[in-house]
């Protein structure tokens, strides 16, 4: 195995969950596992998930539906929702995997009776396919306008070929501390909720609180909340209550692979980006671009060695990193923190975002299929 990987620490993933499950309540969880579980692993995730018998999530989210294919083809039973519109060509796929799809308008509609009449005629036998309707509240992404949902989803629900499974929204400020915008949101889909019922409508399950909402908006969590970043060890943004404990699930290592001596005002790596102000030793990382270390940590990037902390050096390249360690006793094979802890000091995918402009969820889906995961409960 390559000495880099990625150390997916599956007793943080169950600690974070039921630390949601606890500030939520009654409301029941989907948990959000879209691009491989932000990076984790679906599989193992899933499944870790699911060892929690009797307090296992109750729905599994992904954002395409090929994710929730590949759900199904792991032997996941629970319901899962795709939240992207699905393509024509997916629609006989929604139907056959039993796939929950996010719809708002009559064209999502119209595909689906249209794959409905083929499945009947290889199955021979009548299904009612089940939907849930996205409300856009202001996020202005998807969803069907909120002062036009209450007609669209009465219609909807007298629509003998579809079953109204639920009704959500998504926001756009939830991680942000000014909340005007999510509770103007937040406002918005209650007011949609109460004129359903006002109408006798059953839309399901309302759901709507993503991270951010969990941790500070719990008028958000009606029926449903939808964890996602939290999940994997990260509150959404720094500018959040940490009202619940959450622990990085997702560690990276590598190991020591040179040692070399370079003099006084000599360079290191493509681009001659870094200069000897000294004599001094460097040390080569296998690891580069190509398994999501980002090119734009040059000279910026930090790692753990021996329970110190080194500076990157030089150009990162696809392949390889270089850190300066002056005359410090380090030697090949020596193990190297790049997200972690070691000891008393740590790294995490914030101090990454901090350098890179990013969120801690680009920094988890960015580090690629080349490096090995090792899953330890």
């Amino acid at each position: 195995m390559r000495p880099t990987n990625a150390v997916i620490n599956l007793s943080n993933l169950k600690k974070n969950y039921i630390n949601i499950r606890r500030k939520v309540g009654r409301a029941k969880v989907m948990a959000v596992v879209k691009a491989n579980a932000y990076g984790h692993g679906v599989k193992e995730i899933v499944n870790s998930l699911n060892s929690l018998k009797g307090s296992e999530p109750e729905y599994f989210a992904v954002a395409i539906c090929d994710e929730a294919i590949e759900l199904r083809e792991l032997g996941i039973k629970q319901p899962i929702l795709v939240f992207e519109p699905f393509e024509k060509s997916e629609a006989e796929n929604v139907i056959e995997y039993k796939i929950i799809p996010t719809v708002f308008d009559d064209l999502h509609l119209n595909i689906l009776m249209n794959a409905k009449r083929k499945f009947i005629s290889k199955a021979g036998r009548e299904i009612k396919i089940k939907v849930h309707v996205k409300v856009d509240t202001g996020m202005n992404r998807l969803g069907i306008k909120f002062d036009k949902a209450a007609v669209f989803i009465e219609k909807l629900s007298k629509n003998k070929n579809f079953l109204i499974d639920g009704v959500y929204t998504h926001f756009a400020t939830s991680d942000e501390a000014d909340k005007t915008f999510a509770n103007l949101q937040l406002k918005r889909f209650n007011d949609l909720l109460n004129e359903l019922k006002k109408r006798n409508i059953n839309y399901g399950l309302a759901h709507a609180a993503n991270s951010g909402a969990i941790l500070d908006m719990p008028g958000s969590y009606f029926d449903m909340v939808r964890p996602g970043i939290s999940l994997y060890g990260y509150y959404p943004s720094e500018e959040t209550s940490e009202s619940f404990p959450i622990y990085p699930v997702m560690s990276l290592y590598s190991r020591v692979a040179s040692i070399k001596e370079i003099n006084k005002n000599e360079t290191v790596s493509y681009g001659r980006l870094f200069k000897a102000k000294h004599t001094t030793k460097i040390i080569s990382v296998p690891i580069g671009y190509a398994d999501g270390f980002a090119r734009n940590l040059t000279n910026k990037a930090k790692a753990i060695i021996n329970n110190k902390i080194y500076n990157l050096i030089g150009r990162v390249t696809m392949d390889r990193i270089m850190f300066e360690i002056n005359d410090d006793d380090v030697k090949i094979g020596d193990k190297v923190t790049l997200l972690g802890k070691g000891n008393n000091l740590e790294i995490n995918a914030w101090d990454w975002g901090k350098i890179l402009n990013t969120i801690p969820y680009e920094i988890t889906c960015s580090i690629s299929n080349r490096v090995p995961r090792i899953y330890k409960n």
